[in-house]
């Protein structure tokens, strides 16, 4: 113990902060860290030589001296870990901590591939050396006054320093990362909007929180402490628990109290997507027995969220269900309830965390319309069967919704435009997102086959007429008179459906130019071969020759003005002819 005295005790008062002004204002790992790793060994040696001497005499005067100048030796470790964590915030930040070992195999990939006379690439890499060198100093001073004071019985001392500051740093990040607490009532009382802005905070800071916040400090507790689980544990719980518990805090409550959105369905799978997507680093980064209340959190959350989704769905469904697409027009274009309910679900169609939500979720199963609208087969074998069929089920709802719809039209010819028009609404959006890999392509083609069902039922409602009123057989006996009256009456009921179709608007490009083919590939050949074997012969008459007002090609092109909605159905004959693209009145 003498011998010890005499080697450590020179260096110990040298650096007692009471003993003189330099020593007050000077940091010791600063000034000359050689001399600050020999203060850590004869320290450390200090302490040994007192529990030897304990165990040969626990009364002799020496061990007094030693406690004097142990205690020095603790304020001076204690002054420099504080001026450590408090000077090199910039070293210590908890995404410099988190990305180190990025940087490192990024130099390190540097280093093995970059051709050595790239000087701009080398200097790069030694700057990133430089940084993580100096990083890495840092937090090794930090654990070695750590191992100091802990085995040396001055823990408590230590940790308090170090729980203070890094818990500020903490604290400080949830606050710039936007989150904060938030009263339930609060967020009750809270308008859509800003609550909307407090969730997309939310989604970028638990981006940011998990993978550098929590995840950087998680790795800087363990390094410093690593001498000691239950202090490390101790550390790190107090550290991040509450600020973790607000993050992870913040879903839960805005899935129970919120008022009721239609986007709210989407920010609570975002946010379930949030906390799913990182799960496993949540369960890592909060492994400590101590931490599983962080954990519990963050489940409670997702069972909440996942709650608040199911009910959003549900009360889709009876939205629909209760809606009445009695209207005072006769549209027959795409109704509203047809975009926003299938813009609502090719969205939600987006979020594979839905499997999970609605895992043990199905349709009534006693609906015997339900089984012929959908496969089972697929469905059962589908990645996600339960939200399949769920939204399945919707789309039924809003399926059954048409037809209804349709039989209140006063013109049928409409109404069976209106289900074909809205049906491929439904069909276009389905190929166009994940429905079409949730729903599968049998499903589409049977949907296709009954749109192309009432498309031709309208044309033969809207155009039957009009094909029948030519001649079913032309044959030279057909006199001029008998030609006159099929022309007369053609162009009647030709001007007329025309007219009235002007109005008619089919979206689909597809859809539209099938039905114009289809009419064009019946109408015009009966017309053409009608137009061919008369028109010379009744224009030589002048009695006759005004009757033949159209040619073949001023049919086709007024069909190709058709579905576009032009015109309107109180639009006279006049006007609607002389605004066709080739005017018919020549």
């Amino acid at each position: 113990m003498v011998q010890t005295l005499g080697v450590v005790e020179p260096l110990i008062v040298k650096w007692d902060p009471e003993s003189s002004t330099y020593a007050k204002v000077t940091s010791l790992f600063y000034d000359n860290r050689v001399e600050a790793l020999d203060f850590i060994k004869l320290v450390n040696k200090l302490h040994k030589s007192m529990h030897a001497l304990v165990a040969e005499n626990s009364n002799s005067e020496l061990l007094i001296r030693a406690q004097h100048l142990m205690q020095i030796a603790m304020k001076r470790l204690e002054k420099e870990f504080y001026q450590i964590l408090s000077l090199n915030r910039a070293q210590l930040d908890p995404e410099s901590v988190s990305t180190r070992s990025s940087q490192t195999s990024m130099r390190s990939s540097l280093s093995d591939f970059v051709d050595e006379s790239d000087d701009e690439i080398r200097v790069a890499g030694d700057l990133i050396s430089e940084v993580e060198d100096d990083a890495e100093g840092v937090m090794t001073d930090l654990k070695l006054i750590a191992d100091c004071m802990i085995s040396s019985g001055y823990g408590k001392e230590c940790v308090s320093i170090y729980k203070i500051i890094r818990k500020s740093i903490v604290d400080e990040g949830i606050y710039k990362l936007g989150v904060e607490k938030i009263k339930s009532t609060h967020v009750h009382k809270m308008d859509w909007e800003v609550l909307d802005i407090k969730i997309q905070n939310w989604l970028n800071a638990v981006k940011i929180a998990v993978k550098t916040l929590f995840n950087g400090e998680r790795i800087l507790c363990d390094h410093v402490f690593s001498s000691s689980d239950s202090i490390r544990e101790s550390c790190y719980t107090e550290i991040t628990k509450e600020g973790a518990s607000i993050l992870f805090g913040f879903p839960e409550n805005v899935a129970k109290n919120s008022k009721k959105s239609p986007d709210r369905i989407f920010r609570s799978l975002d946010m379930y997507t949030g906390i799913a997507d990182r799960w496993p680093e949540i369960v890592s980064i909060f492994s400590f027995q101590s931490t599983s209340s962080i954990v519990n959190q963050a489940l409670n959350s997702l069972i909440k969220l996942g709650e608040s989704v199911r009910l959003d769905l549900t009360d889709m469904e009876t939205f629909l269900q209760k809606q009445s697409l009695k209207t005072s027009g006769e549209s027959a274009g795409v109704h509203i309830l047809t975009t926003d309910t299938m813009n609502y679900l090719s969205l939600i169609a987006d979020y594979g965390v839905l499997a999970d939500i609605l895992f043990d979720s199905s349709p009534p199963e006693k609906f015997p319309l339900l089984e012929s609208f959908i496969d089972k087969s697929f469905f059962d074998s589908s990645p996600s069967p339960a939200v399949s069929l769920r939204l399945a089920w919707i789309i039924f709802i809003l399926i059954c919704k048409f037809d209804e719809k349709s039989k209140h039209f006063k013109d049928v010819s409409l109404a069976y435009l209106f289900l074909a028009n809205n049906l491929q609404h439904v069909i276009s959006k389905v190929r166009s997102s994940n429905l079409r890999y949730l729903l599968g392509d049998d499903w589409i083609n049977k949907r296709a086959t009954e749109v192309k069902k009432f498309a031709a039922s309208y044309e033969q409602v809207a155009w039957g007429h009009v094909i029948d009123a030519l001649p079913k057989n032309v044959t030279s006996a057909m006199t001029c008179e008998e030609a006159r009256v099929y022309f007369k009456r053609f162009n009647t009921v030709f001007e007329e459906t025309h007219r009235k179709q002007l109005a008619v608007v089919i979206p689909n490009g597809k859809l539209r130019d099938e039905i114009k083919l289809s009419i064009a590939g019946k109408l015009l050949p009966a017309y053409r071969e009608f137009y061919n074997a008369k028109r010379l012969e009744m224009q030589k008459d002048r009695k006759f020759a005004g009757v033949v007002k159209y040619s073949p090609e001023d049919m086709g092109n007024a069909l190709s003005d058709l579905f576009f909605g032009s015109g309107s159905f109180s639009t006279s004959a006049s006007s609607s002819l002389s605004g066709s693209r080739t005017s018919f009145s020549r």
